[in-house]
């Protein structure tokens, strides 16, 4: 049947079409995950790509010349400091040693009897029996023999010091590295190449680079005391270790405008190790209290950022919003956003100002999508 329609006297046909304009009046509503706007504290993090650097490497030398008796140490052992390493043949300086002492107890009978004449000369003089010059050459003869054992002493102090520079030692605790010798070898005090390499494991550092835009976050962070820092693996994806801010570099690198800082690390574990590449992240300030969106829900257009906000008649509504820093899932909304509003999470993209929506959980959206 023929649709017709009267409008003022006048009879219009319509195609049997009014049912569909009816229809398309009122749009199905477009289903979405919505949210809430929510206020929580926001740590501010600014991360950047580093190495780990041991606090101290020590090349061990030998202090003196000789020949390797002992190698008291396996490659890769952990060693505490002043523990021995390798043993040169000592028996050439303990002989200098003996020689010293015997030195020093003949000058020493020598300075008793020269101390005995001077009492003796002394006393004569006095008495008118003796000289004045017997007694001041007597005196001469003990300051100089003062001398001598005064010199023996300084002999065997370096001659003790020799016989222990025999025995060389970790300066450092720390894990050996490679031998550069092997036993029986022939070493000597002016030898470029140490016996071993010492590295310091614990405590140990994190060199890393950041922006120069962030040098200004940084700096005002530390002033309220050393700034916290994580360590993660390379591709950031899994935490290793936490630790302090130790230094910023003193100046810019204008080849990249990069400046270095330093981070200290306890690694009792072992957790890191020297030379690795690592992620590392520092805390600069936590923003306590301020409004917070799911960052998926923050668009972008040519003119800004925005967010699809929910009225409480079930339209989308465009809010143009300044966005500060994103942290684990979370971007803070500086304005445009108040805590409580309802704003759209995903589903963006069928949207337009004005439309009706439908809320639905996270789960019955990705089941209509697979649909």
């Amino acid at each position: 049947m023929l649709a017709v329609a009267t409008i003022a006297g006048f009879a219009v046909y319509d195609g049997g079409q009014s049912g569909t304009a009816k229809a398309d009046a009122s749009a199905k509503p477009i289903p979405v995950v919505t949210g809430i706007v929510t206020t929580r504290d926001m740590p501010i993090w600014i991360s950047g790509i580093g190495s780990v650097a041991p606090l101290k490497v020590v090349d061990v030398k030998a202090r003196v010349d000789g020949q390797i008796m002992r190698l008291a140490f396996n490659e890769g052992d952990e060693v505490q400091a002043g523990r021995l390493l390798a043993q040169i043949d000592p028996r050439p300086y303990q002989a200098v040693l003996a020689q010293a002492q015997a030195a020093r107890a003949r000058d020493m009978a020598q300075l008793v009897n020269a101390r005995q004449e001077v009492s003796r000369t002394g006393a004569l003089s006095q008495a008118g029996a003796g000289t004045t010059q017997s007694y001041d050459a007597a005196k001469a003869q003990a300051a100089a023999l003062q001398a001598t054992v005064a010199a023996d002493d300084a002999a065997i102090a370096a001659a003790q010091l020799n016989v222990e520079f025999a025995g060389i030692v970790a300066p450092i605790a720390g894990r050996v590295g490679l031998r550069q010798v092997n036993q029986g070898s022939m070493v000597h005090a002016s030898d470029t190449t140490g016996v071993v390499t010492v590295t310091q494991m614990a405590p140990i550092s994190v060199l890393f680079t950041l922006p120069q835009d962030s040098l200004g976050e940084v700096l005002t962070g530390q002033r309220s005391g050393a700034l916290p820092v994580s360590v993660y693996s390379r591709d950031g994806a899994s935490h290793i270790v936490d630790g302090r801010l130790l230094f910023v570099g003193s100046n810019v690198d204008q080849t990249n405008g990069q400046f270095q800082l330093r981070a200290e690390f306890g690694n009792g574990d072992r957790a890191l190790w020297p030379g690795e590449f690592v992620s590392a992240r520092v805390l600069v300030r936590t923003d306590r209290g301020v409004a917070v969106v799911p960052s998926q829900a923050v668009q972008t257009s040519e003119t800004g950022r925005y967010v699809y906000a929910v009225k409480s008649d079930g339209t989308a509504e465009v809010r143009n919003v300044k966005a500060g820093p994103a942290v684990d899932g979370f971007t803070e909304i500086l304005s445009g956003l108040k805590p409580g509003e309802k704003i759209v999470v995903s589903g963006q993209s069928r949207l337009s100002a004005g439309a009706p929506v439908k809320a639905q959980s996270s789960a019955q959206s990705a089941t209509e999508q697979a649909q």
